[in-house]
């Protein structure tokens, strides 16, 4: 099961890549652009997505491998539990993201929605409200990308059916564009 689980994992990543190595360094390049423009990046998810959402803002803030470049602004939509709580609660769970972005988001801002679906409700009702601010809209999905393909400026598709295939791309992705951040705002 391990071989087979690693082989998988190898031909996923290798297709994602190859299909979609032009977007990731589109993406990081506009991530690049805004940030020089005074914007941010907000990133969002639900489960491991929250979780790789919380990681890649994590990695902008800190540093992913260069401690000597200035912090980046970032935040995860997934970790406020008094924000997240509220708004399910009085709003619905639907409109977590979306009313989140409402407050804090700009046309500066770049928004990446992360779903391994691309049917996730509450990513899709927030990636709608991004385009309403003129955000710059970036998808992270799976399977065929959903609902997803209709909404974001890119949409990064990593084909497969399995989730943990598509959230190991995913990581990596993430990782990519953390890496050519931080090498550009070294200098």
């Amino acid at each position: 099961m391990i071989s087979e689980n690693l082989n998988q994992h190898i031909q996923v990543l290798k297709q994602t890549i190859h299909l979609y190595k032009d977007d990731i360094r589109f993406v990081a390049n506009t991530c690049i652009n805004r940030l020089e423009r005074g914007g941010k990046i907000i990133i969002f998810g639900n489960g491991g997505s929250a979780a790789d959402a919380q990681h890649m803002a994590a990695e902008l803030v800190g540093s992913f491998s260069n401690k000597q470049r200035r912090a980046l602004s970032a935040i995860a939509l997934t970790t406020d539990t008094s924000v997240l709580t509220s708004i399910s609660n009085d709003y619905t769970y639907d409109e977590v993201f979306s009313r989140q972005l409402e407050a804090l988001a700009s046309e500066k801002d770049v928004v990446i929605g992360i779903s391994t679906s691309g049917k996730s409700k509450n990513v899709i009702n927030a990636l709608k409200t991004a385009k309403e601010i003129k955000c710059y809209v970036v998808g992270l999905s799976g399977n065929n990308g959903g609902l997803l393909n209709t909404i974001c400026d890119k949409n990064i598709i990593v084909s497969s059916s399995h989730t943990s295939r598509i959230q190991e791309a995913h990581l990596f992705i993430e990782h990519s564009i953390c890496e050519i951040l931080d090498k550009h705002f070294l200098k």
